[in-house]
């Protein structure tokens, strides 16, 4: 099956690493316009250098304040066929020690950024009456994990969100799903096994306990997942609104 997005221009958050960057290379390949969005401006230029075709172009904000946010897309005219919503989770812990604080930063770097983004992009998708909003979150959303307390409850809040729009929207011709990664060889996976490391577990341990969960036998990659994204945010996924696409090589136990 080949995906042409060609004539589109995707919004992709998160995208100076892992998934996200993935993900626009992908979609860039496919033929789409990229606007990368993330708060390095150096590391903006290195991943627009990468990307095939031409056209594209970079949004510089920071996600811990959505005034910056709100500010760097007033530069942009908003339109958007796609929008990749895909920014770093919240450290590790459990959700009894959690401080206040940790939610509420959580909620305003992922579910209200969110909400800001979608607001400034979907005016010009209901003119063209085509829309795909893609959230990256977690398979927490369907079986919590451990150790990640504020990551599972405001991963659930945003799938909800998700959900919700999802109706919202299609009638607009627009679709709202989520792409739920399971352990996937990013940064953040190599972060939350180095706390665990920390704490006093042996790295090698560790990362056999996490393999041994997935049935597939190994950690995916961010190009697997930039895959699923690429085909949700094409007319090929015309039909699917409001799911999960969990790409986790089997490891989640619940359909």
């Amino acid at each position: 099956m080949k995906i042409n997005l060609s004539g589109k221009r995707a919004l992709v958050c998160g995208s100076t690493q892992g998934i996200g960057k993935a993900i626009a290379i992908e979609l860039a390949e496919s033929g789409a316009q990229i606007t990368l969005c993330s708060r390095s401006e150096a590391k903006l230029k290195l991943v627009l250098a990468e990307l095939a075709g031409e056209g594209h172009d970079y949004i510089v904000a920071d996600f811990s304040n959505s005034d910056s946010l709100k500010t760097a897309l007033a530069t942009s005219a908003g339109e958007y066929h796609v929008l990749i919503n895909n920014t770093g989770g919240p450290p590790g812990g459990t959700a009894v020690d959690a401080d206040i604080s940790a939610y509420l930063e959580a909620f305003k770097q992922h579910l209200v950024c969110n909400q800001i983004l979608v607001q400034h992009c979907t005016p010009f998708m209901k003119k063209e009456g085509y829309g795909r909003v893609i959230n990256i979150i977690s398979t927490s959303v369907k079986q919590p994990l451990k150790g990640l307390g504020v990551s599972n409850t405001i991963r659930g809040a945003v799938a909800n969100w998700s959900k919700t729009l999802a109706t919202e929207l299609g009638p607009h011709g627009i679709t709202v799903n989520n792409v739920l990664p399971g352990a996937t060889e990013t940064e953040r996976l190599s972060s939350i096994i180095a706390n665990k490391v920390n704490a006093g577990a042996k790295e090698e341990v560790v990362k056999n306990n996490m393999l041994s969960a997935i049935p597939a036998g190994r950690f995916g990659k961010a190009q697997e997942l930039a895959y699923a994204a690429t085909f949700l945010a094409s007319d090929k996924a015309s039909y699917i609104n409001g799911t999960n696409v969990v790409v986790d090589g089997g490891r989640t136990s619940c359909l």
